[in-house]
């Protein structure tokens, strides 16, 4: 149950399977998917027992290509009372894409999901968080096909992702060609002159729990304004097949995977949660 005193954040899962990440685009193409063991389903309902231990619902930005395959998965998540949400086809990076190939991938996953939940699809959230400076026109894209808001931008530098400087809390975006959107950046906190990311994945895995815990209460308490935490299935799976990558693409991927439940446990308890949708009508944005 929701407390009426405390502030109410965003908890978002990007559905994807392990053997999909972008650390491992070089070892594993999509020609290759098939023959992976798929744990995503698995996975998915770990994290959805958590919530529903806590009476907590979520935004789940799926994959459609996952979606394809596991379309009971995506009912049941729909059924829960959770938000589904676009997390493109086939998790290329947006600036990779052209504009004709974006628009052709994000309309087919955005028709897949629909077509498996019947409701509307109002949010989306890029591969990667690959919406940066080269890729803003994926905005007047997202507009076109009809979605409300979008989780792409982290206000960070990264040598994948991010876009300094920018916006760090939910706000209306104009785009290149005169369009909103709603924009619910990825959650950072100020030190000194640069951005520290506190909004979950491998931040969470990386930092102590102390520690992102403490971020995420000065989002809430010193910025007045609720953070965004994302996950993935494959970070609550200790088990999941090993794949062979550069020192980097593996300490980003398996770094303290095993600390990654009992973490998500503490945080579900200590910080109130919703589904970002519900997060950003409470803010008064028209979702």
């Amino acid at each position: 149950m929701i407390s009426q005193n405390r502030q109410i954040n965003a908890i978002t899962v990007d559905v994807e399977d392990y053997y999909q990440v972008s650390a491992f685009n070089k070892q594993v193409t999509k020609a290759d998917w098939e023959g992976y063991e798929s744990r995503v389903y698995d996975n998915t309902h770990r994290i959805l027992k958590i919530f529903d231990d806590n009476s907590i619902k979520g935004t789940f930005f799926v994959l459609g290509w996952v979606a394809e395959r596991n379309q009971k998965l995506i009912t049941e998540i729909s059924e829960l009372g959770h938000e589904v949400a676009c997390h493109g086809y086939s998790h290329d990076l947006v600036y990779n894409q052209t504009p004709d190939k974006f628009l052709e991938e994000t309309r087919k996953s955005k028709a897949i999901l629909e077509d498996i939940i019947g409701k509307p699809i109002k949010g989306y959230r890029a591969a990667s968080y690959s919406i940066t400076e080269r890729s803003l026109w994926a905005l007047d894209i997202l507009t076109e096909c009809g979605f409300s808001y979008d989780s792409s931008i982290f206000p960070i530098m990264h040598d994948r992702y991010g876009i300094p400087g920018a916006k760090t809390m939910p706000h209306r975006l104009k785009t290149a060609k005169g369009n909103e959107i709603i924009e619910f950046p990825l959650s950072t906190v100020g030190i000194a002159k640069r951005r520290l990311p506190v909004s979950g994945g491998g931040y969470f895995r990386l930092f102590p729990y102390w520690l992102s815990k403490a971020g995420l209460n000065r989002v809430n308490r010193n910025d007045q304004m609720p953070f965004i935490f994302y996950m993935h299935p494959w970070e609550i799976d200790e088990g999941q097949p090993k794949i062979k990558s550069s020192r980097l693409s593996e300490f980003r991927h398996y770094n303290n995977i095993d600390k990654f439940e009992s973490r998500l446990l503490k945080l579900v308890r200590d910080f109130e949660f919703s589904t970002v949708s519900d997060v950003l009508q409470r803010m008064n944005f028209d979702v």
